[in-house]
């Protein structure tokens, strides 16, 4: 009995998801090895992905990308917020807005925070309030490039590790950063080595506003 052929959109996405996990082990010094054993997927499961014999599950994605590091959408274009009108069938669309400058005392999402709005695919997105955050500079480099658009879910705090928009001092537009604590600490860290750690304190406090859940690269 022939197999079922697969569709271009099949083919499409599975050499994305190649493509991807190839470019994200290189940039991580990492092997398909290394990869099996963090994410815990048998190696020969995880080489279907990378050679393009099978589509990862939704679990299969949150595993690798919390054992790389990244947002599933960085691994598997499913998950990317923009996804093209020919390449999908949405049930919807959402206008999510993109903050630019945070007013002090207003809520998050208030007009006067609003910079544009972005279409988004109503039927991929989290529940709770959400919001877009457009990356500047290289800090989170290559995990978020230069130019991004971020999906943030509002919410006071994150689990360690986790990428986060957080308000430092008195600063009126969000940062970027995977949040670590050691302590008693609350540490922002890049994930571009090149940069610094922002070490939040008393007198240089800092307030987490949401939690990133995927990304959009431009080019």
């Amino acid at each position: 009995m022939p197999r079922n052929k697969l569709s271009p959109l099949d083919k499409e996405i599975r050499q994305k998801i190649s493509d991807n996990l190839k470019s994200l082990i290189k940039s991580k010094g990492m092997t398909q090895t290394d990869l099996s054993d963090k994410a815990k997927i048998k190696y020969s499961t995880l080489s279907g992905y990378f050679n393009r014999a099978s589509t990862p599950n939704a679990g299969a994605v949150q595993k690798m990308a919390d054992a790389l590091g990244v947002l599933k959408s960085d691994i598997d274009p499913r998950y990317e917020s923009d996804i093209p009108k020919n390449l999908f069938r949405p049930t919807g669309i959402k206008k999510i807005p993109v903050l630019g400058q945070i007013a002090c005392g207003d809520p998050i999402t208030a007009e006067e925070n609003i910079e544009e709005y972005r279409d988004t695919v109503a039927d991929m997105l989290p529940s709770g309030n959400l919001f877009y955050l457009k990356a500047k500079g290289d800090s989170m480099s290559p995990t978020i490039p230069n130019g991004a658009y971020v999906l943030i879910h509002e919410q006071p705090d994150v689990e360690d590790g986790e990428i986060a928009a957080v308000l430092v001092d008195d600063d009126t537009e969000a940062t970027l950063k995977r949040v670590k604590r050691q302590q008693g600490l609350v540490m922002l860290m890049p994930d571009n080595p090149e940069y610094n750690p922002i070490v939040l304190s008393s007198k240089y406090p800092g307030r987490i506003i949401g939690k990133a859940v995927s990304s959009t690269r431009t080019f």
